[in-house]
């Protein structure tokens, strides 16, 4: 294997759009998954950035991101392409200047995988949250992320992928996906970050955070992550919320000593709301 697939995405992103940190073993795997051409599955619980992986590795390789937000109602083929039946036969019924009705190409609009396939460079096609659809979505896609190409029956025609793009898929783990998908796809899961990991994400965002601040917001998240009877427990993205909001509040280091201000910015639901009052203590 060659080895200019390698140490492509270096991990850290800092820019106005995008702020990310990878650590070394995800960043490994995100190269590995460029030098083998295979889709990466990223799974992982909500809030441990699966989804802003492939917006970073998008902004480090100066590459366009294409997204197809996966539905409940999602099918494959409306990835690949659509055929607007009802507008054609409009058009042949009132009469369209703009459109030949005997062009059926005039009436095909691409998908985000068929819009990957179709650019002239490389692009990164973000598939998020797979397990939202079906259980035999992932089985459907197997033809066009194996050999990068799908037929399109009402003109007869294949489209191939003109560049293979670096495909991120995202699951929260809803379903189990199908083996014959998994075989095609290199799998990371991406572990919740330790404190010191979440200390240099906070840092990231925001770069003149004081020691002592972050050490007690770092403090009483960790004390809510770890009663584990939560129905939902906080995430990174709430973290940086309600840093943000203490920062805008100006909260004093005593007030943030004695209580958690701004709960419900941590804590989404009013049973864990309860929960979190009655099992964390505070000193009077």
């Amino acid at each position: 294997m060659s080895q200019s697939g390698f140490n492509k995405f270096r991990g850290d992103v800092n820019t106005e759009r995008v702020k990310y940190i990878a650590d070394p073993q995800l960043r490994n795997i995100v190269n590995v998954t460029i030098a083998l051409e295979r889709p990466l599955l990223v799974k992982g619980e909500p809030g441990t950035g699966k989804t802003l992986l492939a917006h970073a590795i998008a902004e480090a390789l100066g590459k366009r991101l294409i997204i197809w937000n996966i539905k409940s109602t999602s099918e494959a083929i409306d990835g690949c392409y659509m055929y607007d039946t009802v507008q054609r036969l409009n058009d042949s019924r009132f009469g369209c200047e703009d459109r030949d009705v005997d062009n059926i190409h005039d009436y095909i609009t691409l998908g985000p995988l068929g819009e990957a396939f179709d650019s002239e460079e490389q692009v990164v096609l973000l598939i998020d949250e797979i397990d939202k659809a079906d259980i035999e979505f992932p089985n459907d896609l197997l033809q066009e992320l194996d050999v990068m190409e799908f037929y399109i029956k009402e003109t007869k025609e294949f489209m191939k992928a003109k560049t293979r793009p670096i495909v991120i898929i995202t699951s929260n783990n809803e379903k189990e996906l199908p083996d014959a998908f998994l075989r095609r796809c290199v799998f990371h899961y991406i572990e919740f970050p330790s404190k010191e990991f979440m200390a240099d994400i906070c840092n990231l965002h925001y770069p003149n955070l004081k020691q002592n601040l972050l050490d007690q917001c770092l403090k009483h998240f960790y004390a809510l992550r770890a009663i584990t009877k939560m129905r939902k427990l906080p995430s990174t993205s709430e973290l940086l919320d309600w840093i943000g909001v203490l920062l805008k509040s100006g909260i004093s280091m005593d007030e943030l000593r004695k209580g958690i201000p701004f709960l419900g910015t941590l804590v989404k639901k009013e049973k864990d709301i309860e929960m979190a009052l009655e099992k964390i203590k505070f000193p009077t």
